[in-house]
């Protein structure tokens, strides 16, 4: 009995340890998320009204905790194309993973391509170490109602801190050359940004490989 409540003591530690890690990588002042993206009441409303954007009905559901951005997101994607799977929970139901109520140091974008594909009988696709112009050939097609991308990047190319994040693509407005982001953190809510600076956000690595997309269709 006592190595048992040795071993749970420790374990609560390193799950205390790692909620304190995950928050302070993903603290970002304020008017950093304010000043670094667009948020145009205009420009949003013309980008809602893409066809892939559309399909998510002006809302995004909000991550429960600063680990979980991915499952997040595949729920979101999931809701939108109008699959069962509609939750963080019903995405992680059955793959092992944050079964804490943590995803400890978030999940990688192979593992949560992993995540969504048993859930789903679409074909989910892993893209990464693509070019400029490749980013923007797949921004063009993330405004086909029948694709979803999902991006993996790092906060602190684009609000000057931050750690690794994933959110939707709603959508690419291409005269403008700005991407709507339907970020699942509420602190900072769907934003647009040009789309250099988002695929320099994206061309990082995690790890020892680059972050990327994830394509459902």
């Amino acid at each position: 009995m006592r190595r048992v409540l040795l071993a749970l003591v420790a374990f609560s530690a390193l799950f205390l340890g790692a909620v304190i890690v995950v928050v302070g990588q993903t603290k970002v002042p304020a008017d950093a998320i304010a000043n670094a993206v667009t948020r145009s009441p205009d420009m949003l409303a013309q980008a809602w009204k893409l066809p892939a954007a559309k399909t998510f009905g002006l809302t995004v559901s909000y991550q429960s905790n600063p680990s979980k951005c991915g499952p997040a997101s595949v729920a979101n994607v999931f809701r939108s194309l109008g699959e069962d799977e509609t939750t963080e929970t019903a995405v992680l139901e059955g793959t092992g993973k944050c079964w804490t109520g943590l995803c400890i140091m978030g999940l990688t974008l192979d593992e949560l391509a992993g995540v969504a594909k048993q859930h789903t009988d679409r074909k989910v696709t892993v893209i990464r170490d693509i070019s400029s112009e490749e980013f923007r050939e797949h921004l063009r097609h993330s405004n086909d109602p029948d694709r979803r991308y999902i991006i993996n990047f790092t906060r602190e190319k684009i609000f000057g801190a931050g750690a690794g994040h994933f959110s939707p693509i709603g959508g690419y407005l291409e005269g403008a050359d700005m991407v709507l982001v339907l970020d699942v953190n509420e602190n900072y809510r769907p934003w647009l940004v040009e789309r250099e600076r988002l695929f320099l956000a994206m061309d990082t690595f995690d790890g020892d490989k680059k972050r990327g997309l994830l394509l459902i269709q």
